[in-house]
């Protein structure tokens, strides 16, 4: 019984060590990368959790950066076709936005009215298709990377 418990702790001790060794030698580049991109896909969501309840503070980092953003097309007199085609993209999120997930008018012509059933049955007369925190951090990050190539020169006016 020893003789047992004592091969397999001296045989997995020399075993784990040499792996250990092992993976750290060699873990290739695309291991790490992956590594580290989940490690900040992780900071990145946990800093937008907490970030989630302060919707004031969200709507108003949107308006600065969207005021930021004309005022250097404005003073670059310039990216007018990139900013025509984001306005159309913002356009298209703010349609979402406001409209319901289910097209009540529709739904009655397929299904024909219906009542709640049960009581546990919530009435939800208004639910978006696109989340109020989904539209601004779309819109904050489409005028983000547009502000990012301005500043960074690279020509996308064409």
């Amino acid at each position: 019984m020893m003789e047992a418990g004592g091969g397999s702790s001296s045989s997995g001790a020399g075993g784990g060590s040499g792996g250990v060794a092992e993976s750290l030698s060699s873990e290739t580049p695309a291991s790490a990368a992956s590594r580290l991109s989940f490690m900040l896909s992780r900071r990145y969501q946990y800093y937008l959790d907490k970030s989630t309840p302060h919707i004031l503070y969200r709507w108003i980092a949107f308006f600065i950066i969207a005021f930021s953003y004309a005022l250097r097309v404005y003073i670059v007199q310039g990216f007018y076709i990139v900013s025509y085609g984001l306005g159309i993209y913002i356009l298209n999120l703010l349609i979402a936005f406001l409209s319901p997930q289910v097209d009540p008018e529709i739904q009655e012509l397929t299904d024909g009215p219906t009542l709640p059933t049960r009581g546990s049955d919530e009435f939800r007369p208004f639910v978006r298709r696109l989340p109020e925190f989904k539209f601004c951090g779309m819109t904050e990050g489409s005028l983000l990377l547009m502000k990012a190539l301005q500043l960074l020169g690279i020509d996308v006016s064409g």
